[in-house]
């Protein structure tokens, strides 16, 4: 098996939604990592092994949208690539898709990636609408045509919108994590915590230009706009919640992840690929791990990265304290607190990830060192890649070290992997 190494990352700056990016495509966004990234290796006009990309949220147009996205940059259009689509774990799971093809020596070398924009979403028709349609576009004479036409009613031209609601349960994404809070005990304080925390570490790695080389400006930005200096946790606890508007809710538009625009990517390599151009290695991806849970009747919808991250130590003979850095994905601070909490639980660890005794607790410290989603933003698909190549980078800085990503998903899925320097 080939050792994976991450070579580099690129992605254009994440902005709120509705504002800097409002109207383009998220092929225009992908494409724009991917050629920074191309750019910045020196790949342009080179064939590459595969690309693999993908958006969560996707226009019809977009059937084969990895493809269009590498015609769309200066790589070869040699260059074949692919789409994957796995909710908020997009661009982990495509990167998985791209290690495993390089470490069973298919490929050499790979680009993924992800993106997702809420300011150009694929408005669509009811069902009605397209049905009739159909049969429209069959029909052979005008009388036929004209009794279809009459058919239509104004409710079969009412324009529906994507939404991130699960179809088994009928719940937003906030509001399953408000019954995960709820039932952990998760209180306010402590989500708010964690997210001046995530924001005061996001706007220290700016000053200190841990961003400068991995974000390519685009459309007149250069960094990313949901960080917030001037943010306290006086300013946070004064926020109303946005999902249980009860008393009893705790999830905020400030202890939450914003609507996001934007899209990152990362280039995987074989070593030797990567000695023969002179491009240094950051780190290695050494293995990855996904899981599902039942959310509908038995778990918290996004509790599948504490099964994922389990199934993950076992194999690779590792305990959750063996790691130098911790990226959790901030969809919530909720969903972080969650988490934590159960692998700090014997009964959960024991009944539920059939563990001896807890996993235990992490260093705090050590967790999302630069920031995590709720300050820098997630633009769903592209989260992933976003933490992978900055992952890897802090291993590459420090010389040496190990990592851990957890990533919840919708669905009730979670994709996790080990990054490793040294």
């Amino acid at each position: 098996m080939n050792r994976v190494a991450i070579i580099d990352g690129a992605r254009i700056p994440f902005a709120r939604s509705f504002g800097t990016y409002q109207g383009l495509s998220t092929q225009k966004l992908m494409a724009a990592a991917v050629e920074g990234l191309a750019k910045k290796t020196k790949l342009s006009g080179q064939t590459l092994g595969e690309v693999a990309v993908g958006a969560v949220l996707k226009h019809s147009r977009d059937w084969n949208f990895a493809r269009e996205v590498v015609l769309s940059t200066s790589l070869a259009p040699e260059t074949s690539a692919f789409d994957v689509v796995q909710a908020c774990g997009t661009s982990l799971e495509a990167a998985i898709c791209i290690a495993n093809k390089i470490a069973v020596g298919q490929i050499e070398c790979g680009i993924a990636g992800g993106v997702d924009t809420n300011s150009d979403v694929p408005f669509v028709f009811p069902n009605s609408f397209n049905h009739l349609m159909l049969e429209l576009a069959k029909a052979k004479t005008m009388t036929q045509r004209l009794a279809i036409l009459s058919r239509f009613r104004p409710k079969d031209l009412k324009p529906e919108s994507p939404m991130v609601v699960e179809p088994r349960t009928g719940l937003t994404m906030g509001q399953s994590c408000e019954l995960m809070a709820k039932e952990w005990q998760v209180s306010r304080q402590e989500q708010d915590e964690l997210s001046y925390q995530s924001h005061q570490n996001a706007v220290t790695a700016y000053k200190e230009g841990f961003y400068s080389d991995l974000i390519v400006p685009f459309h007149g930005l250069d960094k990313d706009q949901v960080p917030r200096a001037d943010t306290s946790i006086e300013k946070l606890a004064k926020l109303k919640p946005a999902f249980d508007k009860s008393s009893a809710g705790t999830l905020t538009a400030g202890n939450s992840s914003a609507l996001t625009d934007g899209a990152a990517a990362v280039l995987l390599a074989s070593e030797e690929w990567a000695k023969k151009r002179g491009l240094p290695i950051l780190a290695y991806l050494r293995d990855a791990q996904t899981a599902a849970v039942n959310f509908v009747k038995a778990e918290g919808l996004l509790m599948a990265p504490t099964y994922a991250v389990a199934k993950l130590l076992q194999r690779n003979n590792l305990r959750l304290q063996d790691f130098d850095y911790y990226e959790i994905h901030e969809a919530f601070a909720a969903q972080v607190l969650c988490t934590l909490k159960a692998w700090e639980s014997e009964k959960f660890c024991r009944e539920r990830l059939g563990q001896n005794q807890a996993l235990g607790q992490i260093d705090r410290a050590k967790m999302n060192i630069k920031g995590g989603s709720v300050a820098l933003g997630h633009p769903f698909a592209a989260t992933g890649a976003r933490i992978l190549s900055g992952l890897a980078k802090i291993l590459h800085s420090k010389g040496q070290g190990r990592g851990l990503i957890s990533i919840c998903t919708g669905g009730g899925m979670g994709v996790t992997a080990i990054v490793e320097k040294g």
